[in-house]
């Protein structure tokens, strides 16, 4: 088959790198005309989003009655759920326990702004560590299995304990900082699969794990859509996306509040994904998670297309930080620096070389799709 031919959207920088991006005839890609005719008229961060989530909040209230904490919020140490915390304690007037995973690769700084939002506002902190040598051993499958996605055994971690946690300890509500306006943009399989197919993990980690995942915090996706959701009752609730948030002040709050401290980039709170989004994936696949993120900022008007193409143009990573951190990253999972080097020019897969799946998460993808409970582009 002949290779594409490069192109990338005249509205945001989505390009080729995505595989299956479509352009119309006026060279927007498909992401940007989701945007404009699904999302942006059914999104209402504004006083109508507010007057629909003023209800919401007052029967977890309600529901909280008499009980410590009436809502589970996650947290890394990231903007988005520093914010949401910051919002359900002062604005909202909520009760939340603060719930945080340590995978191993929480960065100094992230550690700092978790503490600074819990003794700022005076909250409950419940820490969970995962097992760091299972951990170690499924990252190192994951790398060995050579599939770009090289976060999801971090991301299952993070997403698994914290709605096993809610599940079990009877909590109804889940406050989370996601939305649509730093993040209505989401990329394709081929850089970010489901890390909740079960399936697709096992196969990977029988291939080329060694250990056994014993206490390694799991959730598959029929778990959380179906038996949490419909049986447990578990409800996400993202309050963010029903009024202004503009990343940017957002963080110039936080800073004159807590005395938080900005990262350099999105997501950049692990160390390891720092590595990974930095380095790993765009230089051996090709794919940058910075246009989606930069994309969704053009969309919702928070960066200009032109800053945005400044920026993609370097990696964010220099030279000689690249090096330290191969470094880190290989010593820190029990590898020399030349096997991980070894692993980086290996042979690259994706999620079609492994069982998977994807069939029935793409039906029940639909299903969402059709009741507009889901209105992103996901494929």
């Amino acid at each position: 088959m002949s290779e594409r031919k490069y192109q990338i959207c005249s509205n945001c920088i989505m390009d080729t790198s995505d595989p299956g991006i479509v352009f119309d005839e006026r060279g927007w890609c498909d992401y940007c005309c989701n945007y404009y005719n699904d999302i942006l008229p059914n999104w209402h961060p504004d006083e109508q989003g507010e007057k629909m989530l003023a209800p919401v909040i007052e029967k977890i209230k309600q529901d909280g009655q008499g009980r410590d904490h009436d809502c589970l919020i996650g947290i890394s140490g990231g903007v988005d759920s520093s914010y949401i915390t910051y919002l359900a304690k002062e604005k909202f007037g909520l009760k939340p326990l603060i719930f945080h995973i340590d995978t191993g690769w929480n960065s100094d700084l992230s550690v700092s702004n978790v503490n600074k939002m819990i003794d700022g506002l005076h909250l409950d902190l419940h820490t969970e560590v995962v097992d760091w040598l299972e951990m170690k051993d499924l990252q190192v499958a994951f790398l060995k299995s050579q599939v770009p996605y090289q976060d999801l055994p971090q991301d299952l971690a993070i997403f698994s304990a914290l709605y096993n946690f809610a599940a079990k300890n009877n909590f109804k509500y889940i406050i989370t900082g996601a939305n649509y306006s730093t993040e209505c943009v989401r990329g394709p399989l081929e850089w970010t699969y489901y890390l909740t197919d079960m399936r697709h993990v096992r196969d990977i980690h029988q291939r080329f794990g060694q250990r056994p995942l014993k206490t390694f915090p799991t959730a598959d996706i029929f778990k959380y859509k179906l038996y949490y959701r419909f049986v447990k009752g578990v409800r996400v609730i993202k309050p963010l996306d029903y009024m202004p948030y503009i990343k940017e002040n957002a963080i110039q709050e936080l800073v004159a509040r807590f005395g938080w401290q900005r990262y350099e980039h999105k997501h950049h709170e692990s160390r390891f994904t720092r590595f990974y989004e930095g380095y790993w994936l765009p230089k051996k696949f090709g794919y940058d998670k910075r246009r989606t993120y930069f994309s969704s900022l053009i969309l919702t008007k928070q960066m200009t297309r032109e800053e945005a193409i400044e920026r993609i143009a370097k990696l964010d990573l220099d030279e000689q930080t690249i090096s330290q951190e191969f470094e880190y990253v290989a010593k820190k999972l029990d590898l020399t620096v030349a096997e991980l080097w070894e692993l980086f020019h290996g042979e690259k897969k994706t999620y079609r070389d492994y069982k998977n799946n994807l069939a029935l998460i793409n039906l029940g993808t639909r299903v969402l799709q059709m009741l507009g409970v889901e209105k992103r582009v996901m494929r």
